[in-house]
């Protein structure tokens, strides 16, 4: 139990960002890379930190104890091997992955559902499921499994990093400032609730979306007259 205390401790992006640049110094931003690269590239990482951690990274580029560029690189980089990892991950384990009927997960018919709607809706997912918590773990995995053209993937997630990076790095650099000269409040003295607000628009696509499915399903079973 206190392990796990410890870990969730050590999870809280200004903790963990602290204890990182306690460790590695200058080097931080390959520590940096690589939680990303987890995050996105191996099955095992979902439980990582993703939106909250970049936009607190921008409150403390903002603040001038990370360089907003190299911090901005290294989340880019990170996101686009760890998409390729998963997706090669995906490509060359899919049969293996998926070859178990009595399985909840993997099954192959779930790979040919993957190929229809990626088929149909791919450059949409692959860009949107950036922005959406343990979506954006999987996604590369089923994706590659479901055979979509490399260079299709990789295209959409390049343009998916960068917006998703982009915009979540920027918006703690630049929001920070904002909210302090119009409010008088630094953002960097409440890093809990900023982490408490992204986590939540993070998953307010995904639980939009159980929503809508749950009601087309419920009026798909109302009885006409």
């Amino acid at each position: 139990m206190e392990a796990i205390t410890d870990l969730l401790h050590y999870l809280n992006p200004k903790v963990l960002i602290d204890t990182l640049l306690g460790i590695f110094g200058n080097w931080v931003y390959l520590a940096l890379w690589f939680i990303i690269f987890a995050e996105t590239g191996l099955a095992v990482g979902f439980f990582l930190p993703g939106d909250s951690l970049l936009v607190v990274s921008g409150l403390f580029a903002a603040a001038g104890k990370l360089n907003v560029y190299l911090t901005l690189a290294a989340f880019f980089l990170g996101s686009v091997i760890g998409d390729s990892t998963g997706y090669w991950t995906g490509r060359i384990l899919g049969e293996r992955l998926f070859n178990r009927e009595n399985s909840r997960v993997f099954k192959p018919s779930r790979v040919q559902k993957a190929h229809i709607f990626f088929e149909k809706y791919g450059v949409k997912t692959v860009i949107l499921a950036r922005f959406v918590p343990i979506v954006r773990t999987f996604a590369p995995l089923v994706v590659g499994a479901a055979a979509m053209p490399y260079g299709k993937f990789l295209f959409f997630s390049i343009l998916g990093g960068l917006l998703w990076i982009n915009s979540m790095v920027l918006a703690g650099y630049f929001l920070g400032g904002v909210i302090e000269n119009a409010l008088g409040i630094r953002l960097e003295d409440h890093i809990e609730k900023v982490v408490i607000v992204v986590v939540a628009l993070s998953l307010m696509p995904p639980f939009i979306e159980y929503l809508k499915h749950r009601f087309a399903k419920r009026a798909a079973n109302v009885p006409t007259l």
